[in-house]
């Protein structure tokens, strides 16, 4: 995707701080407390992504997260704006 679009990848800025649960089994609401702070971006790496507008690349969509986590944390760090590109989207019953 990057190579046909000409957007930088960026594999390490995004780490996982904290270990979360399996979340298949949880509920919407639990999937985003397990979530919460388990993402963030070294102080080292923020320049790299300072004011930039960043495509989050993820491969299920479910309750989004996930998602919401990594896309808070990039914001906190500095990003400009951050668009998830999803291949997936699971529908939950409710």
């Amino acid at each position: 995707l990057a190579t046909r679009s000409g957007i930088a990848l960026e594999l390490d800025v995004l780490r996982r701080v904290r270990a979360t649960p399996m979340l298949g089994q949880l509920g919407a609401r639990q999937r985003h407390k397990a979530v919460q702070g388990a993402f963030a971006v070294a102080a080292e790496d923020k320049p790299r992504i300072a004011g930039k507008h960043i495509l989050l690349v993820d491969d299920v969509h479910t309750t989004g997260a996930t998602a919401n986590a990594c896309a808070r944390a990039l914001k906190r760090a500095g990003a400009a704006s951050v668009v998830t590109l999803c291949w997936a989207r699971v529908l939950l019953d409710d």
